[in-house]
């Protein structure tokens, strides 16, 4: 599920839409939200059921919910402009219908320029409750419900439709009869007064567990209809009497149901068990499966279609990592420099990756490192190749990593297409792999560098074709048999995958003992071994399929084959 945080209704656009609903659906299903990332997580939450997909029509934002988020009790402590701002942040999460909680209305003059305020913004509907202000929430054990004389609410409701300007805004008046006690036959008398003063809908509140009196005054509103010749919707808001379903709703003829303050609800029980955590465990890591991951938030907030965006231009200017340094008893001098035709394998990197509009590209060299005479990189030196492995080369060049790089073997040969769709690449960590391998594996006699994936590799035949795959293991110890793909030695890391890999080497440097991964030690892992390290603690490494392409210079013979290649 892909979330988006957008604002694509204009207010006239989005104020009109609840009024289209109710004329479309048969029920309007509505949940409450208090903040922005709870906007953008209702508005974009999609489950498939059976043939059909289902989602909320529109949100609450209910009084309770929105003092508890700001730390304060449902009394009407929270002023208009702070009410305000809660419904800016919902609208700027959110592309669909907003009903708000009027409490009161408060004084009629004042009702008058709320309404204002609501259409403006592009609210479809405010609901105010027959209560005198203060207000005490409804679902208050112990306290005394004090409701409004009929016909002073009736006014109000009447003010208040005068002064609005688009017909597409509603204003609905909130019974609490059968909460106060004072019961049926007064809530039906307070719905007529109510709708003949130009109420666009009733909402009926109750308490209690079992939904029997809303459910008779549902009966007897739809004999008011008859009586007063229209109908308007009818609301409810299940609650307390949570066990009745929206079919069950429908059948009884409630047009809009409101999920009234779950989400606070949620939240607020998630805090306290992961606050509690923390505290006996005096760590967070028994915390972590009530937490969503840090990049999910990102995710549902935009920061990662903010990267995205950034990345256009960004990814430009990336840079490229080579480490040069060790040796390999099969050949006289650094396999970078190996001579094809008319070049050294790296003066044709570099080449492929100035095509690619690179320009800023590191070597980290150190076995005859006076070989490295290509123009057009910068280099490092680490004159301790022979003590320690590839990662102690590649950390030479942390400096460089700075903004994302791409890595890189010295002892490959690529095309640019390979760079070109790496670049334009979703992921903070991608390996490219080849799963080209797998149709002459009983040819190889090399010990690859192979991969499992989540997915099975695609069977399309593109050269290069990035999925929706994402790495579960790596090593050269996988069977050929099992593997689906082979590691090519070219990589992309964003700046947070940057921040990935050097958190896990300077804690691994600082304090690994024994074996690592396939290695004997950390000193002597692979690039591979440092992989297998962040997939193992929880972080994602997509990858970009290729099908050949590409050219690993393995043996000698390798160069007698790359020649012909080229």
């Amino acid at each position: 599920m892909e979330f988006k945080k957008q604002n694509s209704k204009l207010p006239h656009v989005r104020r009109r839409m609840l009024k289209e609903l109710l004329h479309n659906k048969k029920i309007v299903k509505i949940l409450e939200v208090h903040n922005g990332l709870s906007a953008i997580i209702a508005n974009n939450i999609r489950e498939h059921h059976q043939d059909e997909i289902l989602e909320f029509d529109g949100f609450w934002i209910s009084s309770f919910t929105d003092s508890a988020a700001k730390g304060y009790p449902d009394i009407g402590l929270i002023g208009l402009e702070s009410r305000y701002e809660t419904v800016r942040q919902i609208l700027n999460g959110s592309n669909k219908p907003i009903i708000i909680d009027g409490d009161t209305g408060g004084e009629a003059a004042n009702f008058e320029y709320f309404i204002r305020a609501l259409e403006d913004m592009g609210v479809s509907m405010v609901i105010i409750e027959d209560k005198k202000f203060p207000k005490r929430n409804s679902l208050e054990g112990g306290t005394i419900q004090d409701q409004e004389e009929p016909d002073v609410f009736a006014t109000k409701i009447k003010r208040g439709k005068e002064v609005q300007i688009s017909d597409d805004f509603m204003i609905v008046a909130r019974i609490e009869s059968l909460i106060s006690g004072l019961g049926l036959k007064d809530a039906i008398y307070r719905a007529k007064k109510y709708l003949r003063a130009g109420a666009d809908g009733i909402m009926i509140h109750s308490k209690q567990r079992e939904p029997k009196e809303i459910l008779e005054f549902a009966r007897e509103y739809e004999k008011l209809s008859k009586e007063l010749g229209f109908r308007k919707p009818l609301v409810c808001v299940p609650t307390t009497y949570n066990t009745i379903t929206e079919n069950e709703l429908l059948e009884h003829g409630f047009n809009i149901v409101i999920y009234a303050n779950h989400l606070l609800r949620a939240a607020h029980k998630a805090m306290k068990e992961t606050a509690s955590i923390i505290l006996r465990n005096k760590r967070a890591f028994e915390a972590e499966s009530l937490c969503s991951p840090v990049k999910t938030v990102f995710k549902d907030v935009g920061f990662l279609d903010v990267k995205e965006k950034d990345m256009k231009y960004i990814k430009g200017s990336t840079k490229v990592i080579i480490p040069a340094a060790g040796s390999d008893p099969e050949f006289s001098i650094p396999k970078a420099m190996t001579v094809l035709g008319d070049k050294p394998v790296l003066q044709r990197q570099i080449e492929i990756l100035n095509n690619c509009k690179i320009k800023d590209i590191t070597v980290i060299r150190g076995y005859q490192k006076e070989e490295f005479t290509v123009e057009g990189a910068k280099y490092i030196d680490n004159d301790e190749y022979e003590k320690f492995y590839i990662l102690h080369s590649l950390f030479k060049a942390e400096e460089e990593m700075e903004g994302g790089f791409i890595f890189i073997y010295s002892d490959i040969l690529y095309n640019e297409q390979i760079i070109k769709n790496l670049l334009n690449s979703k992921g903070d960590i991608i390996l490219v792999l080849d799963n080209s391998y797998t149709y002459h594996k009983h040819k190889i006699d090399k010990n690859l560098e192979l991969v499992l994936t989540k997915k099975k590799p695609s069977e399309q035949t593109r050269d290069l074709y990035q999925i929706e795959n994402e790495i579960i293991r790596i090593g050269r110890g996988i069977n050929m048999d099992m593997a689906d793909y082979e590691f090519t030695g070219i990589a992309y890391f964003s700046e947070y995958g940057v921040e990935i890999i050097r958190k896990i080497y300077h804690e691994c440097k600082l304090s690994h003992k024994g074996m690592f991964h396939e290695a004997d030690s950390f000193g002597n892992a692979s690039f591979i071994d440092l992989i297998q390290e962040v997939i193992d603690r929880g972080f994602r490494v997509d990858i970009l399929e290729v099908h050949k392409g590409w050219f690993e210079i393995h043996t000698k013979k390798d160069i007698e084959v790359a020649e012909k290649l080229i």
